[in-house]
């Protein structure tokens, strides 16, 4: 059978073994016991954080309670009473979500990371401190509770000092190449330039980016956003091998219209067990959003990862916390219409609820209620309007009631009637959606589960007032309908409590 000569060549550029060795080094060869990699993933760095974080507070607790009590500082401390430690470390995760301690860009500017880690570490001791009866009694012995706080701020922002400053270094870090050097790649090359971090702006994604490889002649040689052209798809696996690459990143919005010669370079690479990605899957990753503006008409992005034995599960635990919620919501807004209503007749009598048509599931349309927060009439002729910063629709009232975003809170009624959920996309309007759906791809697809009462977008983004930030939006919407799970609600109502206790609604 005739082989195809360019494959030859191809084959040929990839990295062979040596034939002038000597005995003694093939026999140390032999003998060499391989070490793992350095260069950690994005889920490798949090994993790391995570656990030096609770061993930190963990050897904080143990030589507090070592040191003032009769415990012993070994392991059958922990094994004589697990359940201090268990609730240490679920106090700490729950202040590590509020101040976004597992951010990877935070985490590599040293004075962010020490600043939002020390506060956590602080709250999280008072908090475990002011818990009775499964927790050390260290109120009996202000010295020991001083010593325990103490030690736990120390060891974890002493912690976070070390892994900004040595976790940033390329050592560690991840080097890819990306193949295409068009709007999908810069887009991609603008990501990781954009990551904040002291001497290195890739340090805080774990990604290294050594060069691009396109086949485009006019590019050959320059620069797409400060990072070289290396060369083409004929060069692609000895680049990889020069370059010492870790992952090639294939950022071509139709990768149906890739080259067979590509292709088999590709294949080449990932014989050699080079990990090959699509450029939508790191961007994902990297920045909780789908780039569905650089995913072609791969519905594949905007899909569920798997299809999890315990879906139907998680879906009856959600709505039993919806309407958990929804109860809770209501009391609460029984004590707070009365004053909402006399303020309201006093500055600007009016409504006290406002409705407003929404789509909902399936694209269909459900009558929201929420608390009137703007003049009477405020759309004239009836014609929708964005919301924009210092509205000057907006009532006395509602500069009191938005920006803690409790005009949202008689939406408890729209839960407990099934129509909306907790957590979830907003709900946008039928007018605006007519335009979204013509503007921005796979708009519909944000319809596929209940809308929220906060969301995703809602915690990871300013408010929208425009087609451009309705498609940011859009992305973090379809992330958390992608990776939907319990740790993804608890992530989106931790961080749901910053936006309300710092007033940033509008």
């Amino acid at each position: 059978m005739e082989i195809p000569t360019d494959n030859i060549e191809q084959r040929r550029r990839l990295p062979t073994a040596r034939t002038d060795v000597s005995p003694a080094s093939v026999a140390a060869q032999r003998w060499r016991i391989p070490l793992p990699g350095l260069r950690l993933t994005v889920s490798e760095r949090r994993l790391l954080l995570g656990t030096v974080d609770l061993l930190a507070l963990s050897l904080a607790l143990l030589v507090a309670l070592a040191a003032r009590y009769d415990y012993s500082f070994s392991w059958r401390t922990l094994l004589a009473a697990p359940i201090y430690f268990l609730l240490l470390g679920g106090v700490w995760f729950g202040w590590a979500l509020f101040f976004d301690c597992y951010d990877l860009p935070r985490t590599a500017d040293a004075s962010q990371s020490v600043w939002s880690a020390g506060l956590a570490a602080v709250l999280t001791a008072l908090t475990y401190l002011a818990i009775p009866y499964y927790t050390p009694h260290f109120p009996a012995s202000r010295l020991s509770a001083y010593m325990f706080t103490a030690l736990a701020v120390v060891s974890v922002t002493a912690w976070r000092l070390f892994y900004a400053a040595v976790f940033s270094q390329p050592s560690f870090q991840k080097r890819l190449l990306v193949v295409g050097a068009g709007t999908v790649g810069s887009a991609l090359a603008r990501q990781l330039a954009g990551t904040p971090a002291v001497g290195n702006p890739y340090a805080g994604s774990g990604f290294l980016l050594v060069g691009f490889v396109d086949d485009d002649p006019d590019k050959a040689g320059s620069e797409v956003e400060a990072v070289p052209v290396l060369g083409n798809r004929r060069d692609l696996a000895r680049l990889v091998a020069e370059h010492n690459a870790d992952l090639v990143v294939v950022a071509i919005r139709h990768p149906s219209t890739i080259h067979p010669e590509l292709l088999q370079a590709l294949l080449d690479c990932r014989e050699q067990g080079i990990r090959i990605e699509p450029m939508t899957h790191l961007y994902e990753r990297l920045t909780g959003r789908v780039p569905v503006e650089y995913a072609g008409h791969d519905l594949r992005v905007i899909l569920p990862l798997r299809d999890a034995p315990t879906q139907r599960l998680f879906w009856a635990a959600k709505r039993l916390v919806d309407l958990g919620s929804a109860l809770l919501g209501l009391l609460a807004l029984g004590l707070l219409v009365p004053g909402v209503a006399l303020a309201n007749a006093l500055l600007c009598p009016g409504p006290l609820f406002h409705r407003q048509v929404r789509l909902g599931r399936g694209g269909k349309p459900f009558s929201l209620i929420k608390f009137r927060s703007m003049i009477p009439g405020a759309e004239q002729r009836g014609q929708p309007v964005w919301a924009c910063e210092g509205d000057r629709r907006v009532t006395p009232v509602g500069c009191l009631l938005r920006p803690a975003r409790l005009d949202e809170l008689p939406q408890c009624w729209n839960i407990l009637k099934g129509e909306m959920s907790l957590v979830g996309p907003r709900p946008e309007r039928p007018e605006f959606v007519a335009d979204l759906v013509k503007e921005v791809p796979f708009y519909q697809a944000r319809h596929a589960v209940r809308p929220g009462l906060t969301g995703w977008a809602q915690v990871r983004y300013r408010y929208g007032s425009s087609v451009e930030d309705a498609l940011v939006k859009l992305q973090y919407d379809l992330y958390y309908i992608k990776h939907q799970s319990v740790y993804l609600e608890l992530s989106i109502l931790v961080k749901t409590l910053t936006v309300v206790l710092g007033l940033q609604g509008r």
